[in-house]
């Protein structure tokens, strides 16, 4: 592995904010309990362990050591499920948060790769939590609505039947 320069971390970790600050505005957008904060700390902070790891590995790779880089990554991956599951909550039968616990997660997974400098994949998996996030949710809302129109409808016929 090549050392890396100053710029290049500079660039990862510039990019990792900018990635978590897009996954976090459609959060705050939505009015969910974590937001652009939140998401640009999340995916900066893996990113800066993920460059730290592969400089410390640099480092003892020098000093004639070993080390492996991905350590540090499986590790954050923990860590980080431990946050998201920090805003799951459930009330009766209802569960909320699990959405922003999952996208906290893409979130890390995203900051981990520009750490590792692997930014096309990192912003393939932006452009792929968008996706998810805004179209998917517009769907799903849509079938949403149509199935609580068709249920209306079933029990408007049923009480018609029933009525006669």
């Amino acid at each position: 592995m090549d050392a890396l320069s100053n710029v290049e971390v500079l660039e990862r970790i510039v990019l990792s904010l900018v990635a978590g600050a897009i996954l976090g505005m459609e959060r705050e957008w939505r009015n969910r309990p974590a937001g652009l904060p939140t998401y640009a700390l999340v995916c900066e902070g893996c990113a800066l362990f993920m460059v730290s790891s592969i400089l410390l590995s640099n480092e003892m790779a020098r000093n004639g050591g070993t080390a492996d880089p991905s350590r540090i990554g499986s590790t954050v991956v923990q860590g980080v499920g431990f946050i998201a599951g920090g805003v799951i909550f459930t009330h009766r039968a209802k569960v909320t948060g699990l959405t922003t616990a999952a996208s906290i997660w893409v979130a890390a997974a995203i900051g981990l790769a520009i750490g590792a400098g692997y930014y096309a994949p990192a912003f393939i998996g932006v452009a792929a939590a968008m996706f998810t996030l805004v179209p998917m949710r517009w769907l799903e809302h849509s079938v949403i609505k149509a199935n609580a129109r068709d249920k209306q409808k079933t029990e408007q016929v049923s009480e018609e039947s029933n009525q006669s």
